[in-house]
């Protein structure tokens, strides 16, 4: 098979070194790739939010299987116009994209479906936001209504921290914004696979939003992550399919928009019981570097089983071990970060079926690897033991030369 990944980040790096592990992938394009990327395939420039663009390329180049990484292509609607062209793609529509482009839209289909979440109120203007946060109180959860690159929650402890966060989600007078009472307990990601008819779990993990040591300091994008989740036990993972997960599928295909590709599903878990937090409908990054790590080459064929309507005869197939990823940003991430600086000594470091440093952030300029975003590699390791693989990832970083670098010393202090 000829197959294509839409995107250049940590993820895509992790579902590329997966997808190269099965011997039904011949050729593999990824778009545009980082320096990491382009170690292990080929690298294509293209506009990946132009649907018509990226159809027209992948029929010239004799593609098979389009795997949409990022969320900005499928709320773009590039699924739909490779789907047109008669190209199989492993993710969702942009209506049921929608699930994640719209957090409105999502507390709808709770409603409708009666799944456990938190009591909300959507506002398109500031005043009016800012009186409902001050009649309510803190703490209190403000989330721009839209696409935000896994930074657009704000967990705000005190009235004054809530309306900071909606003055820049109003910034420039448009906007829209959901607020949210908040929910209490332990958090996991819930990652399945759906076709439009069957749901098939693909595993947990745990991550790490917060930049400082002891979940302190403004959000990112993640900066680690382990799996499997500890607090997502069997009785919990049934709880979730049967209350939240399989009534909102059903109730997106009744209303003609079948959610097909992978459901990340963002829980709070309190005394055994699961609500939800959110629906993001591509993986997270860095959860999908520990889910990648642990699967290997059958990811591709579950992708495929699912971008095929095959899910009800897939089965996954899981080891008993743990994974985990740990974030290396450039210094001054989430805010402005330190960019342009050389990375060295990731030539010596692992490449095995249990340890990889995959790379977002990377760029190749004059034979050497620089940083050119906020997060930068991500040091992921597999074990036996969740311990273990803390250690042989954290032993990567420590052998990485990197004057900007920024890190936590204490991914996976939840469940160790």
């Amino acid at each position: 098979m000829n197959i294509l990944i839409l995107g250049g980040g940590g993820r895509e790096h992790s579902i590329a070194w997966a997808v190269l592990q099965n011997p039904k992938c011949d050729r593999l394009i990824v778009a545009p790739g980082n320096a990491g990327i382009a170690e292990i395939a080929e690298c294509a420039d293209l506009d990946i939010l132009d649907g018509a663009a990226v159809a027209d390329w992948a029929c010239e180049e004799s593609v098979d299987l389009v795997i949409v990484g990022p969320e900005a292509p499928l709320a773009a609607g590039v699924a739909d116009a490779l789907t047109g062209a008669g190209i199989a793609v492993f993710g969702p529509s942009a209506a049921a994209a929608r699930l994640e482009a719209s957090k409105a839209f999502t507390k709808e289909i709770c409603a409708a479906v009666e799944a456990p979440t938190a009591d909300y109120a959507r506002f398109d203007a500031l005043e009016p936001a800012l009186a409902h946060v001050r009649a309510e109180g803190a703490p209190i959860v403000v989330k721009a209504d839209g696409l935000a690159a896994g930074k657009g929650v704000t967990v705000a402890t005190t009235v004054a921290e809530a309306e900071a966060a909606l003055r820049h989600i109003f910034d420039g007078g448009d906007g829209a914004v959901v607020i949210e009472a908040l929910l209490t307990g332990e958090e996991a990601s819930f990652f399945c696979l759906v076709d439009g008819e069957d749901v098939l779990p693909i595993g947990s993990a745990q991550d790490h939003k917060r930049i400082g040591e002891g979940d302190t300091g403004p959000n990112t994008g993640g900066m680690g992550a382990y799996s499997p989740a500890p607090v997502m036990t069997p009785e919990v993972e049934a709880r979730a399919l049967s209350e939240i997960v399989r009534p909102t599928m059903a109730e997106m295909s009744r209303r003609g928009t079948p959610m097909r590709g992978v459901l990340f599903v963002g829980l709070m878990i309190e005394d055994g019981a699961p609500s939800l937090v959110e629906y993001n409908v591509r993986f997270g990054d860095p959860e999908c570097q520990c889910l990648m790590m642990r699967l290997g080459g059958q990811a591709l064929d579950l992708m495929m089983a699912c971008a095929e309507g095959r899910l009800d005869a897939a089965r996954v197939n899981w080891a008993d071990d743990h994974a985990m990823c740990v974030v290396m940003a450039a210094r001054g991430y989430p805010g402005a970060a330190a960019t342009g600086g050389k990375i060295a000594g990731l030539g010596a470091l692992p490449r095995t079926s249990g340890a990889m440093m995959f790379h977002a952030g990377t760029a190749e300029r004059d034979g050497a690897v620089v940083a050119i975003g906020g997060r930068v590699l991500g040091a992921t390791a597999r074990a036996g033991t969740l311990a273990e693989a803390r250690d042989a990832a954290y032993a990567m970083v420590d052998a990485v030369e990197w004057s900007d670098a920024v890190w936590r010393r204490d991914i996976g202090w939840r469940a160790l």
